[in-house]
């Protein structure tokens, strides 16, 4: 009985792996993976954005709170999504490993015997009185044909490298699949914002936002220090879009004693290993002087804002938690000063040419010690009064009662991607083998002819076989019997 049962279950799980491997079974993975991806570009991940996310649940928490527990803001690392990936990469090497060793196998073997009854084939044509084998035989070498000789017939094949194409294709993915399997468990992705004249070093405390791979640690991060020296961004005066951007920093790394000259343009990162720094954006920050009712400074130094335009119109926060009261301010920095009786004040052109500084002034409890992340570009003014508004050009100043702000001027920022994945240059290799081997595929035809004596020694009769029903096979055919019939009238 036990034996039986054994039986049974072995049956079963054999069962269960046919299943698993089938080409049917990879599709539907892949399709659901592909499903399973849509959220984590809908919703908002914790790992990218935890902002947005706590923006997310405060604005609909009973929803948020479900789609919390279907993992839906870190979907790329939740057990559902894992299990659909890992399940693909079985899936496609059991399908596609076996078949790869049996086309191996198959390439150096000879064409299939000549089927008995070639009136059941394709293209079937008898040839009476004329042509020879040799004559077929020339003519099917000479056409790429493998050949297989027998004493009363040919067996010929060609189209090998159709399969050779379709699993270089398939090998492909698993190659892409590894890659990024590799970039997101031993990778990480992070960004900074850095003004000009800032120093930006290479640890976890210097990113704006910062994840890791799960088996990424923070002392893995490559060493290195940037100091931004210049930013220059070009427009086209006629369409205000940029024409360049060009980013000058003082690289500093350990295999280097002293700092070198880097440029970073868009689409021409600096590469240190397999981590590169990319420009991914610019904009503003305005520089202020805060002082308050005695002349003390508080504040000094720029503070970002980011850009609501593609003419960097840009908003931004400045909080002074230190101040008694706390004192915070709304601004809108214009680079190029423009205004309309329906839009108020913007900018008309993105370079900072007629720079103003807007600011409403706010007095009361910043909520910083709420416990709540916080946006620093945002001011909640919930609990706060307000004292008025200004307009400031570069060097005047206002003052809000509680104290006085000054508009000293601006700095660029760039925005900075520091990615690190060591996958992504197999993830390329993939991507082109696999478009290699899909045009091999597409356009390989794979085909069977045999030609054989007729039983009267008579005639020659001629039939093949297309293999995936590819076209051409009636044409090719009447090559070979045209050639058959060239060859007998000129004997």
């Amino acid at each position: 009985m036990s034996e039986i049962r054994e039986l049974e279950a072995a049956g079963l799980l054999r069962w269960m792996w046919r299943q698993l491997t089938s080409m049917r079974t990879a599709l539907l993975l892949l399709l659901l993976l592909g499903l399973a991806s849509i959220p984590g570009s809908i919703f908002p991940q914790r790992s990218q954005n935890p902002m947005k996310v706590q923006q997310y649940f405060s604005a609909n928490p009973t929803l948020a709170h479900w789609m919390d527990k279907f993992q839906l803001f870190s979907v790329y690392g939740s057990p559902w999504f894992a299990a659909i990936y890992i399940l693909l990469f079985i899936s496609l090497i059991g399908c596609v490993l076996p078949r790869t060793f049996d086309h191996l196998k198959k390439i150096g073997a000879k064409p299939p015997l000549t089927p008995k009854f070639l009136e059941k084939m394709e293209a079937f044509t008898v040839v009476e009185g004329v042509g020879s084998l040799d004559t077929a035989e020339k003519w099917l070498k000479r056409h790429r044909f493998r050949v297989r000789r027998e004493s009363t017939s040919i067996s010929a094949e060609k189209g090998y490298s159709r399969e050779t194409g379709n699993l270089l294709f398939h090998l492909s993915l698993i190659l892409i699949l590894l890659a990024v399997a590799v970039g997101g468990l031993l990778g990480s992705r992070g960004e900074a914002i850095v003004n000009v004249g800032e120093r930006f070093v290479n640890t976890p405390t210097s990113y704006d936002n910062l994840s890791f791979g799960k088996f990424q640690k923070e002392g893995s991060l490559v060493p290195f220090a940037l100091t931004i020296k210049n930013f220059k961004a070009t427009y086209n005066i006629t369409t205000n879009a940029p024409s360049d951007y060009v980013l000058t920093v003082a690289a500093e790394n350990p295999a280097g004693s002293t700092a070198n000259t880097q440029v970073i343009r868009v689409n021409k990162p600096l590469t240190y290993g397999s981590t590169k720094i990319y420009l991914q954006a610019n904009g503003y920050s305005p520089v202020v002087t805060v002082k308050d009712k005695t002349g003390k400074i508080t504040f000094q130094g720029p503070v970002v804002f980011l850009p609501q335009d593609a003419n960097l119109t840009s908003t931004g926060a400045i909080k002074l938690p230190d101040m008694n009261p706390q004192i915070g301010f709304v601004g809108s920095f214009v680079p190029t000063y423009d205004r309309s009786a329906t839009r108020g004040a913007f900018s008309v052109f993105p370079e900072a040419l007629d720079p103003r500084l807007l600011l409403s002034a706010w007095q009361g409890n910043l909520g910083l010690d709420s416990g709540n992340p916080q946006s620093v570009y945002r001011l909640d003014t919930s609990k706060m009064t307000k004292l008025g508004l200004k307009q400031l050009a570069v060097g005047q100043s206002y003052d809000f009662g509680e104290g006085s702000i000054t508009f000293d001027g601006w700095k660029s920022w760039v925005n900075l991607q520091i990615v690190d994945d060591p996958g992504k240059m197999y993830a390329l290799l993939g991507a082109i083998l696999a478009v290699l081997g899909l045009m091999v595929s597409l356009f390989t035809r794979q085909r069977r002819i045999w030609v054989k004596i007729d039983p009267t020694g008579k005639a020659l009769q001629v039939a093949g076989l297309a293999k995936n029903g590819t076209p051409g096979l009636d044409e090719e055919v009447a090559q070979l019997v045209a050639a058959l019939l060239n060859t007998g009238s000129e004997g």
